[in-house]
């Protein structure tokens, strides 16, 4: 793994694409309304009778200020108030979606996304989880990945300190940038001395944990000042480093038309920014796991990727893909079984649905057998950089060159280009293709068109 990345410009050039994250396969954009509720309450029968252990994904919206580059799925207001509706909905559906599994599943992962969830006040923090530990079976030995996304502007020791009490043994932290000229041009002002303060807390009550989220590509962003951003962000020594491109497209994200286009970095800026960073986290000890991805060797991600047990699923890289995932909350994603659900992305009527005693289910899928191997072929190439035919061959009762003899004349000219290896056995991911590797996954997308490829981001 010391060899993970090897920079080719001339292959970014050629294969830097738009196409898919696969935190899913087949992706969100795939999900229609012919699934609902009902499929939805037949998978958590499944699982229920299985005693498959859960991961707990709960979306909270709010955010007291916008940040211009953001793409989530948030309402902003300043009025603390308008949490208490929406947790009062949120805790009927944690309620209901209980009813229907078995208290012995095990909750091996949470995580409280949004929105900012440190928006909530300390007695709604304390409410909300008390009420999931009422409902599920939430795990009271720190065994398990409890992890908390934190704004270090809505967060202090003292949040910190209940977090810890409540659960939480991880933290993943929003820095994206510490020049104070593009944290203007994004609406996000925060010192580094705000995040080391919350960085040492965490350290201090033993968290097990801390992720930092970079983005590379906002207004006014140079190589030299990011590069100075990841050397301050290297000296906190976060366990897990995100460094995303930033992906301007403001005909679908309202908040982005705030940004002028006149001040985001030319893409030779942008490929220049995130070698920097390659060789800056490389230098510092940092593994790449993959996609946006960094780790330092000792982390769970690492040890996973190295063991072969990393996985994939909407929470990102995981240890816990064998889990079954319950997204909570308006726009949450679940995946039960061969289920994928996703409640509805507008506030008033997820609270509208539930107010009713209805599932705020909107849409979904639900994959077949091709869905599955396809799905099979994606895990191990973003997840291990390599692809085992014999394995998915055995798993699948297929012939891997049979089955995929279309795809062929794609992956010899990947081959040919020095992107992978391609044998007899198998597919290896290259250094020079690691970067890329979403561009190899892309090749067994059977869903893939031009025109979808439009909807998402580019792979650098």
């Amino acid at each position: 793994m010391l060899d993970a990345i090897r920079w080719d410009s001339d292959l970014i050039r050629r294969y830097d694409l738009a196409g898919p994250r696969y935190t899913s396969y087949p992706t969100a954009v795939q999900f229609h309304t012919q699934v609902g509720a009902f499929d939805f309450l037949h998978a958590l029968r499944d699982s229920r009778k299985a005693i498959r252990p859960l991961s707990l994904y709960v979306h909270i919206p709010f955010c007291a200020n916008i940040c211009y580059y953001c793409a989530c799925n948030k309402v902003i207001t300043k009025d603390r108030g308008r949490a208490q509706v929406y947790l009062q909905r949120l805790e009927h559906e944690i309620q209901m979606i209980a009813s229907h599994l078995d208290p012995g599943q095990v909750v091996e992962q949470l995580h409280f996304g949004g929105g900012t969830p440190t928006f909530l006040s300390h007695d709604e923090l304390r409410q909300l989880m008390s009420h999931l530990r009422q409902h599920f079976n939430l795990l009271d030995d720190d065994s398990g990945d409890y992890g908390i996304e934190i704004d270090p502007r809505e967060a202090d020791w003292s949040t910190m300190g209940l977090l810890r009490e409540l659960g939480f043994n991880r933290v993943s932290l929003g820095v994206q940038d510490l020049d104070p000229q593009v944290q203007r041009a994004v609406n996000r002002l925060q010192s580094l001395e705000e995040t080391r303060a919350i960085i040492e807390a965490a350290r201090t009550l033993q968290f097990r944990s801390v992720n930092i989220d970079l983005i590379y590509g906002l207004p006014k962003q140079t190589p030299q000042g990011f590069a100075r951003t990841v050397d301050e962000i290297i000296a906190l020594q976060p366990d897990r480093l995100s460094v995303f491109n930033y992906a301007h497209l403001p005909e679908r994200f309202m908040p982005q038309r705030r940004i002028d286009s006149n001040d985001l970095p030319p893409p030779e800026a942008k490929l220049q920014m995130l070698e920097h960073t390659i060789e800056q986290l490389t230098k510092a000890g940092y593994r790449y796991i993959g996609m946006d991805h960094f780790a330092l060797p000792d982390d769970e991600l690492a040890i996973a990727q190295e063991e072969s047990t990393l996985q994939r699923n909407f929470q990102g890289y995981t240890t816990h893909g064998h889990c079954d995932l319950i997204g909570l909350g308006v726009s949450a994603i679940s995946q039960v079984g061969d289920l994928y659900s996703q409640n509805s992305n507008d506030l008033a009527d997820y609270q509208s649905q539930l107010a009713s005693d209805q599932l705020a289910t909107k849409r979904g899928l639900i994959c077949n057998q091709d869905d599955r191997l396809r799905r099979a072929v994606i895990q191990q190439l973003i997840c291990h950089f390599s692809l085992d035919f014999a394995d998915i061959e055995t798993r699948f009762d297929i012939d891997f060159r049979a089955c995929f003899n279309d795809l062929w004349p794609q992956l010899s000219s990947m081959a040919s280009d020095g992107l992978i290896s391609l044998e007899s056995t198998g597919v290896q991911v290259l250094p020079a293709g690691r970067l890329l590797v979403r561009s190899v996954c892309m090749v067994f997308d059977a869903y893939l068109t031009q025109q979808n490829r439009q909807r998402f981001s580019r792979v650098i």
